[in-house]
């Protein structure tokens, strides 16, 4: 199988939605370059991606009127970037995404009355009883209301994962981490035995790569090894991630510079940002 029939059947099997991918173009490729994309560039990386203009139009207009982009026009030509409120959210995904990987230190337990469900599903959090959760603790956790105690398991730790599985469904993220190892070690394989990617399905690879994995990873409660089933998919997947992004991603980021257009120009094919995370994404760089 050639690059590319691996490359349409992972589109394929992902059903790939404007709005998602269009996050995941602004936080692989525009945000780490400045933050500004011309509405042109946008449209001919999705088109790659088997997505249309129309598609592509109607998804900007519905990120710009949820506060996550702004645009601005230059005579006849649109640019979208970053909204000042979806920075910090953004910056979040990154550190997850590019960031060295960080062991949770035991757990956290919230006493958080009145808590929405939305936030229970982006902080990761377990429910115990009425107002009263379980956590992973990782340094990056975003507050909770609410009172926090810390929790440690005194006895019986063997029974640590079956008890987790009662609050988190980590069979599906399991099955998440699988998709991913199952969609992308073809393309990994072909790789290593020298196979041609060219720059432009560099782009739609890494792109792809990142929507799949970034679609687990940001809900995975991430929680310490002992409370994870054995031969937890997770950190497969991860090492799976980190060595296929970086191997595809001097060929990507040349083409981002060759052919990218924001406000100002070209992307830059390389910032301090991008190279940040390419060194965060080595075997070694965990905390």
């Amino acid at each position: 199988m050639r690059v590319t029939e691996i490359l349409s059947d992972i589109q394929a099997r992902l059903a790939v939605r404007a709005p998602a991918m269009i996050v995941t173009i602004y936080g692989d490729i525009v945000v780490p370059r400045g933050g500004v994309l011309w509405m042109g560039t946008l449209v001919e990386i999705c088109a790659r991606l088997g997505i249309s203009e129309t598609l592509v139009r109607t998804a900007v207009s519905r990120l710009v009127a949820a506060g996550q982009l702004v645009g601005e026009r230059d005579g006849r030509r649109s640019y979208y970037g970053l909204a000042a409120g979806a920075q910090t959210e953004f910056a979040a995904a990154a550190r997850l995404l590019y960031g060295p990987q960080s062991s949770a230190s035991g757990f956290l337990i919230h006493h958080a009355p009145g808590v929405d469900d939305e936030t229970v599903r982006r902080a990761g959090l377990g429910r115990m009883g009425p107002d009263l959760y379980l956590r992973a603790d990782h340094p990056e956790n975003a507050p909770i209301p609410g009172l926090t105690f810390r929790a440690e398991v005194v006895k019986e730790v063997a029974l640590l994962s079956d008890y987790a599985a009662t609050l988190w469904n980590l069979q599906s993220f399991a099955d998440g981490y699988r998709t991913v190892i199952d969609l992308f070690s073809p393309l990994a394989e072909l790789l290593k035995q020298g196979a041609d990617l060219p720059p432009a399905d560099a782009i739609s690879a890494r792109l792809l790569l990142v929507q799949a994995y970034r679609a687990v990873l940001l809900r995975d409660p991430r929680l310490p090894d002992e409370a994870l089933p054995k031969d937890w998919p997770g950190h497969a997947a991860r090492r799976l991630f980190s060595a296929l992004y970086r191997e595809i991603s001097p060929l990507a980021d040349d083409y981002i510079g060759a052919h990218f257009e924001g406000r100002d120009g070209r992307l830059p094919t390389r910032t301090d940002e991008v190279l940040t995370r390419l060194r965060s994404l080595e075997p070694e760089a965990v905390i």
